[in-house]
């Protein structure tokens, strides 16, 4: 089966949030709700060495743009309680099927990228379907076509793979076995493992 999925180049990403603004611009989106944001993780400090008074430093701090990873093994479809959540068999998309939702939020609470949101005025939940609606026209996901530094891409993830490797978790991010997320990312030169505690994330 294909499965369409998104490449992430953290070494390129400067955290300006155009991916969000014009997400949130496409899909006309409330107050609160970013289908894609940028996380920001940082951390280390600055050390003296005593013997000889040189200030040593291990500072970090890098960028990543996230949304829905319409993953292999999605957390949100195995709970969604009315069977709304569903990956299409023609692409593996995540989808949310707005007429089944009954804005529960049992699919936030499961998902560890913090995809699926609740929108307040229509009581659904909704998130990144890959720019569904582009992609019927032949177009791309808004946020590829807005990225400035062209750090995002979006294809068929056997061959997104095949140029970029295989690399699907860094700090913050869950390790890639919880869901299998679609998702290749190339690593800043600082980057922390998974499950590393030595930097604060902070949401963008």
């Amino acid at each position: 089966m294909k499965q369409l999925g998104f490449f992430i180049d953290a070494s390129k990403c400067t955290g300006c949030k155009t991916c969000t603004v014009a997400c949130k611009d496409a899909h006309d989106s409330p107050v609160g709700i970013n289908f894609r944001h940028v996380l920001e993780y940082a951390g280390g400090g600055w050390r003296q060495d005593r013997s000889t008074g040189a200030w040593h430093q291990d500072v970090f701090a890098y960028y990543l743009s996230i949304g829905c990873n319409h993953c292999a093994d999605p957390a949100c479809v195995k709970v969604c309680p009315t069977k709304a959540h569903y990956k299409r068999k023609e692409d593996g998309l995540v989808v949310i099927d707005a007429a089944k939702c009954i804005g529960c939020g049992m699919c936030a609470k499961a998902c560890p990228y913090g995809a699926p949101q609740l929108n307040p005025d229509l009581r659904k939940m909704t998130k990144c379907d890959g720019c569904l609606d582009r992609l019927e026209r032949g177009l791309g996901p808004i946020c590829v076509e807005s990225c400035t530094q062209r750090a995002i891409e979006f294809g068929d993830i056997e061959e997104l793979r095949k140029r970029h490797g295989d690399l699907a978790a860094i700090a913050p991010l869950p390790a890639a076995e919880v869901t299998k997320p679609s998702l290749v990312i190339k690593a800043p030169k600082r980057a922390k493992p998974v499950g590393d505690t030595s930097g604060t994330t902070y949401v963008h």
